[in-house]
């Protein structure tokens, strides 16, 4: 099988390509060569010998890699550290401990259960989360791959099963496991293609090429009796570098990245190669970009554990308070206190030791008071949390029906967070992008060609005759433009005279192609009037590549394995012109013409050089010779890269194909200008004689010779025309970016991608737009004599931010937007200690930020930058491996779920199919979320306030006793049964408004980021409501019951009469107010608030009719004490009305007087006002949404901006010729 793929690709590449692959080999003397030895290069590599490595003083690492927080030994520790960070928790363990002493007023089992419940359940739910990363890293683990077995024999192992010194295979489209040294493939001069989108989010093939010592080894037995030495760098995250030498038949040889195949990349359009493990398991440099999986929580999980101290520094204060009294009642009053025995007591309360009473009594009141801070929180919060996941997860509008995926909370930790997100940091390829090149428009001899319309322009289109239609804006007299007919056709004219259809998305019927236009479709084109201007162009389209045409049976043309996805949109664009690029040789490429003779004609096109392309030419040419021998330079590059390279006479259609080039920009499309120029035989050879010295010149200045003999070729050309091809947007990403920019959110691009591809999708999902000033930090190339080039560069970033921060701060224009466009090798200065808070202020100023060519290792810290400098709530989405840093570094990691690998998923504390969902995830989910978490937080602490406070009340009012005025059972039952599930209902399914209403009003999300639930005037605000609560449920019971006739007979309430009844008004009050609080009711709501209160009642006709032994004081309680009476009827209303009357009227007064968002909404829906009038609705959504200069919005309020101007200039021209008719 090997010998057969060898034969079918005898395409020696390194005879063609230039700059990529043609490197001379490197021979080092031994000698004179010094080895690679000291500090950062100590590994040593036997090839072909990986149990060498497993010994000292090696010990590399297995190729297992885990992205786990925990493992079968760390679980408990780390685990149980997680849990007492919760400070709450280490009260609680305190006292559990403390219940086991004399002092206690409960009994040990009543602390220590609900502790071990609450730490025990949290645990669980962790080692389930951890589980699934487990179970996700195991599937990479135990993927398959060809290792050497030793006697020139292969065989499938997991890829956890490789070692250092492994030969492995890896064959097409499969992943290689581990940084490998490319030892031959299956191109006889060894080079192969690699993608490493999931490295650097690059989508353009990269070529490498094995050492000319190692091409020998061509098939299987070939690795029978080889052994070879490396001697390279130590593990090291760089993933563009690599330095070290490779010994081999007593030669030694010099290597560098070209010969390194890394872990996660792509193995494309080759059959095979065969290479050896240098780097394994953790060592791998996309492992060593990785950050170790992060402990995450919630903001509002922080500020608990402050109001946990608050209410702790309460608990201590009132037991002071407490134990205080009870030493001076001890001291003064039991002398007196015949009946307590005075002369027989002991330590807990001895008149004689008043101070070590008061010290025992602070240990009983500090658990008697206990119920202040809420041990059963964590637990509802914990299953709330749980509750909510499986909503998100089970939401049918966020599942992928295509790919069959749904949303998946991987974390339940973070809910809350998503409804509190500042800035969201995304990766550009195959999150916002998914990798689909389509040829969409052309410019051909100065006209242009395409009648489609971009996704851009559709919706920009849409937008724009939406607000038309509105008829917002009045101009000029009684004429209103905007409303009359004129802009209500299902065409609209775009800036430029582009006409935009918008009756219906197009729908393509070849991938890759959504031309439009029936003058160059089907031969139209001969009848042109630059016919033969149109035949060059299409011929540059078919010939100027790399690409490698495959035979596809089922449809009878050709796929093409090309090195980006613009070339293949190229020729599938050419072969749908008729022609077709259908066979490579060694030396030539073939067409199949269809035109413009009637019958197809087959041309062969020799192949004499290829110039690729590369992001420092931004250009690539190819050098052919027809079939009439015409040599012919075909050229295709940036468009300001091919115009000062045309000659005078080949300027023709400069002017028209710059301002069609400027249009396409505007729609988001990708543009590459296309030129040609025609060799005369003469000047070629000399040419090329003195290119061919340059390519076998050895040393450092062989690229410059390169590159100036390149420069000489590429020049005097003639311009054909340009391309506009779109680079196809994920489903939804641009009127997603919208609405999480109405939605008041800050949106950066971190890619690896280039410069220029990078900007046009920033065009593309209107993170950038025409108007928008772009400031470009980048690094000038430094004067070669100066002494320290480092801080003339850094020197220079310093001045780009300096200067860009005071053209922001001098901009008068309010509409001006600002966009920071920055590369990896500058932002390695603005990331610096003493530029990276400058860097940080210029970018926060910005209106979008753009940050190209970066590595995993810079996503990581500028997502740490914008995290820690700004202080707000940070999102990183991604794809790919390369995302895993920023994502795990992120206050919330959002992996896409998408066709590649799995690493940025397993990463990840949530994870959706496509960017799209984002918008669903956040507006919708993250805001209900919050208000849930944040509201049921404010609501536990106001009861537990309410309830807790008159234990308090009570032991002063009895003389600091320690007595409780509740039954036990009482106490136990009220946070886990009797407040519950009230309370749970409303953490899982409030909402203050629907989910189409919370995309319609994005801005409602706000709330979130403001954090208006969750601010201390709230907290303190229903602490507060609590203490009244408190004040009057005790107060107002023991009033009414103090001296009145309770029963029939006269006699007046005991103690255990009074404490039923202050837990009745408790029970009622607490539920009363959460009924308040709840905007949103299901049958579930109700069932659970008024089953719980309907549960107290049958509780207390249960417990009362046991035995005495079991009931004591509520022995017939209900039944023949308070259901009788009607003072405790009375009491239940009167104190019930009394604790909820501030809130009712505190809510009356705001939605009357200063309401929020979403009451406003609220009343609207309620009274059927979005229905009755429309007009209002629409008035009130426009409304609703941020000031934001980014989006398809803000793009389509600037349209409008200037073509009101225009408007305006048109009708006060006309303004006096009007007047005078």
């Amino acid at each position: 099988m090997a010998r057969q793929a060898r034969r079918r690709e005898k395409l020696r590449w390194s005879k063609l390509y230039t700059f990529s692959c043609i490197r001379p080999p490197v021979l080092l003397d031994p000698e004179i060569s010094p080895p690679l030895q000291g500090p950062g290069f100590s590994r040593v590599v036997y090839c072909n010998q990986p149990r060498v490595h497993r010994k000292k003083p090696f010990r590399y690492p297995t190729n297992y890699i885990s992205t786990t927080k925990y493992n079968a030994i760390t679980f408990f520790p780390k685990a149980l550290f997680e849990q007492f960070r919760r400070v709450a928790n280490i009260y609680f363990l305190l006292a559990a401990i403390l219940s086991l002493t004399p002092v206690a007023p409960f009994s040990a089992v009543s602390m220590i259960a609900p502790l071990c419940f609450v730490v025990g359940l949290s645990m669980a739910k962790e080692a389930l989360e951890d589980w699934r990363r487990f179970v996700q890293d195991m599937k990479v683990n135990n993927r398959k791959v060809n290792i050497h077995k030793g006697g020139g024999s292969f065989g499938y192992k997991p890829w956890q099963k490789i070692r250092v010194g492994d030969v492995v295979k890896v064959e097409k489209d499969q992943f290689f496991p581990a940084d490998l040294l490319l030892l031959s493939s299956s191109y006889e001069d060894g080079i192969c293609y690699v993608e490493t989108m999931n490295l650097d989010g690059e989508t353009n093939l990269k070529v490498k090429r094995c050492l000319e010592a190692t091409l020998s080894l061509e098939d299987d037995k070939a690795f029978q009796d080889f052994s070879a030495i490396i001697r390279c760098e130590d593990p090291n995250p760089n993933l563009y570098s690599f330095v070290g030498n490779f010994e081999y038949d007593q030669l030694v040889f010099a290597l560098d990245p070209s010969q390194i195949l890394l872990r996660d990349s792509k193995l494309r359009n080759t059959s095979y190669v065969f290479g050896v493990a240098i780097f394994t398991g953790h060592d791998s440099k996309v492992m060593q970009n990785a950050t170790s999986s992060p402990s995450k929580r919630s903001r509002i999980e922080k500020k608990m554990d402050q109001i946990i101290y608050i209410l702790f520094t309460l608990l201590v204060v009132i037991s002071l308070i407490s134990s205080i009294g009870f030493a001076v009642k001890t001291k003064y009053g039991m002398p007196e206190w015949w009946y307590m025995q005075p002369g027989n007591t002991t330590n807990l309360y001895d008149p004689t030791q008043p101070a070590l009473s008061g010290i025992f009594h602070l240990v009983t009141a500090l658990i008697l008071y206990g119920y202040l801070l809420p041990i059963s929180l964590y637990v509802s919060i914990e299953l709330v949390k749980v509750l909510q996941a499986m909503f998100i997860n089970q939401d049918i509008q966020m599942y992928d029906e295509e790919i069959g995926k749904p949303a998946q909370a991987r974390t339940s930790n973070l809910n809350e967070e998503l409804g509190q997100v500042d800035t969201i940091l995304s990766d550009k390829t195959g999150t916002l992008t998914c990798n689909q090149m389509d040829f969409l428009k052309c410019s051909i001899a100065g006209v242009s060609y395409g009648v489609g319309s971009s996704e851009v322009e559709i919706a920009a289109a849409k937008l724009m005759a939406s607000e038309m239609t509105n008829g917002q804006g009045r101009l000029s007299g009684n004429q209103n433009p905007w409303e009359s007919g004129a802009f209500r056709n299902s065409e609209i004219e775009l800036e430029s005279g582009v006409t935009c259809k918008i009756d219906k998305a197009r729908k393509s019927t070849v991938k890759g192609f959504s031309f439009e236009d029936n003058r160059l479709l089907d031969g139209n084109w001969t009848a042109e009037i630059n016919a033969d201007v149109i035949l060059m162009f299409f011929r540059v389209l078919a010939l100027c590549h790399t690409a490698i045409p495959e035979p596809n049976e089922e449809t009878g043309s050709f796929n093409y394995e090309s090195e980006s996805p613009d070339e293949g949109a190229f020729l599938v664009a050419a072969r749908e012109f008729g022609f077709e690029f259908c066979k490579r040789t060694q030396s030539s490429v073939f067409l199949r013409e269809r035109y413009p003779s009637s019958e197809p004609v087959t041309r062969e096109f020799k192949v004499l050089n290829i110039l690729e392309f590369s992001s420092k030419r931004k250009r690539m040419s190819v050098i052919l010779s027809d079939e009439e021998g015409q040599i012919l330079l075909l050229c295709k590059g940036a468009d300001s890269i091919i115009f000062e390279r045309l000659s005078k006479n080949g300027r023709m259609y400069e002017g028209e194909t710059s301002k069609h080039l400027n249009e396409y920009g505007e729609a988001g499309l990708r543009t590459l200008a296309l030129a040609y120029r025609k060799l005369e035989e003469s000047e070629y050879s000399s040419w090329n004689a003195e290119f061919v010295k340059a390519k076998t010149a050895i040393g450092p200045e062989r690229e410059a010779l390169l590159e100036n003999m390149a420069d000489l070729m590429e020049k005097d050309l003639t311009l054909v025309g340009a391309t506009g091809v779109e680079d196809k947007l994920q489903k939804g990403v641009p009127q997603c970016i919208d609405k999480l920019a109405q939605a008041g959110l800050k949106i950066w691009v971190l890619t690896g991608d280039k410069m220029e591809t990078a900007i046009n999708i920033g065009f593309a999902c209107s993170l950038l737009r025409q108007g928008m000033k772009q400031i470009c930090i980048s690094t000038l190339t430094p004067d070669p004599l100066a002494q320290d080039t480092k801080k003339v560069v850094k020197e220079s970033v310093s001045l780009q931010i300096t200067n860009a921060l005071q053209m922001i701060k001098l901009e008068k224009d309010p509409h001006a937007a600002f966009a920071l466009i920055i590369d990896g090798k500058t932002l390695s200065y603005a990331l610096e200690d003493d530029l990276r808070y400058d860097f940080l202020s210029l970018a926060v100023d910005c209106a979008s930020v753009i940050c190209c060519r970066v590595s995993p290792k810079q996503k990581a810290m500028v997502t740490r930058l914008v995290k820690e400098g700004t202080g707000r709530t940070t999102l990183a989405i991604g794809d790919g491996a390369n995302d895993v840093g920023m994502i795990q570094e992120a206050d919330i990691g959002v992996g896409i779920s998408g066709v590649e690998g799995m690493q940025a998923v397993m990463a990840s504390d949530f994870s959706i199919a496509q960017f799209r969902f984002l918008e669903r995830l956040l507006v919708v989910h993250g805001h209900w979320c919050y208000k849930r978490i944040a509201q049921m937080i404010c609501y536990f602490f106001y009861k537990n306030i309410a309830f807790g406070l008159t234990l308090f009340y009570f032991e002063a009012y009895t003389g600091f006793s320690g007595q409780s005025v509740y039954d036990d059972w009482y106490m136990l039952l009220f946070n886990v049964i009797l407040t519950s599930l009230p309370v749970i209902s409303l953490g899982v399914f409030e909402q203050d408004v629907s989910s189409d209403v919370c995309l319609q009003f994005p801005a409602l999300y706000q709330q979130g980021p403001k954090n208006l639930f969750f601010d201390w005037y709230r907290i303190l605000g229903w602490m507060a409501n609590g203490i009244y609560s408190s004040l009057v449920i005790f107060f107002l019971s023991i009033n009414v019951f103090y001296d009145q006739a309770f029963r029939e007979g006269g006699q007046t309430a005991d103690m255990a009469a009074v404490g039923t009844t202050m837990f009745t008004c408790i029970i009622w009050a607490v539920n009363m107010q959460i009924a308040l609080i709840m905007s949103h009711f299901t049958w579930i709501q109700h069932l659970f608030v008024w089953g719980s209160v309907a549960t107290w009642y049958l509780f207390l006709a249960g417990y009362g009719a046991l035995s005495p032994l079991y009931s004591r004081n509520a022995y017939r309680i209900l039944a023949e004490a308070l259901a009788p009476a009607p003072i405790y009827w009375a009491a239940t209303l009167l104190v019930t009305a009394a604790c909820n009357l501030p809130y009712l009227t505190h809510i009356s007064f705001q939605r009357l007087i200063n309401p929020l968002d979403h009451h406003v909404i609220q009343e609207i829906k309620y009274f059927g006002k979005d229905v009755e009038d429309r007009h209002m609705w629409t008035r009130e959504r426009s409304k609703a949404r941020q000031e934001t200069k980014i989006g398809f919005t803000a793009r389509v309020d600037a349209k409008i901006r200037l073509l009101r101007s225009k408007l305006h200039k048109k009708y006060s021209s006309l303004g006096p010729f009007s007047s005078s008719s």
